[in-house]
């Protein structure tokens, strides 16, 4: 057969089977970009969210009492939830703050919070005021960030000791000639 026009194994690159189709992934660069990324954005959410989150919530311990009512129900982790209470003969609605636990309760559930005298919108569950939910999330976000860290800094160096060899191209010896492991 001339020219292997007969759709055989021959060595014509336009054959739908001859041709080698290459998975679709990522590149080095962009999975290192993409950790490096995830790690600073979970640094980001650890230390100014939910350290910050903790600190406040344990600010509260020593604020006021009241009793209030759930009145909106969500993730309240999140900051989504609001309470209505008694403040200074005064009726209070306010959000929970970010870290605040609870958002399995339905709205009409009745907690104690605290809250600032001087500011009865900075406000908290009476369990939150510990900080531990926000704190567990600090520590959670960081470890993350961490494990991204890592390997984005690993893929980083890798990149850049692999360019640094394709630059500097191949040894030589000491004669002035490359070595390319062939012997004469």
């Amino acid at each position: 057969m001339a020219g292997n026009e007969g759709g055989g194994s021959g060595t014509n690159p336009s054959s739908v089977h001859e041709q080698a189709v290459a998975p679709k992934s990522l590149s080095p660069r962009a999975g290192a970009m993409t950790s490096l990324v995830l790690a600073v954005l979970l640094g980001a959410l650890s230390v100014l969210v939910m350290a910050p989150a903790a600190r406040h919530l344990r600010s509260l311990q020593d604020g006021e009492r009241a009793q209030a009512t759930l009145t909106r129900s969500g993730s309240c982790m999140a900051g989504n939830c609001q309470v209505t209470f008694e403040a200074n003969g005064r009726t209070i609605v306010a959000d929970l703050p970010v870290g605040s636990g609870g958002g399995k309760f339905g709205v009409g559930t009745r907690w104690a919070v605290r809250y600032q005298a001087d500011d009865p919108l900075m406000v908290a569950r009476e369990e939150d005021t510990g900080g531990g939910g926000a704190l567990v999330l600090a520590v959670l976000s960081g470890a993350c960030a961490l494990f991204f860290l890592v390997p984005g800094v690993w893929m980083a160096l890798s990149l850049r000791r692999q360019r640094r060899r394709a630059d500097i191209g191949p040894r030589h010896t000491s004669g002035g000639t490359p070595d390319r492991g062939t012997a004469a």
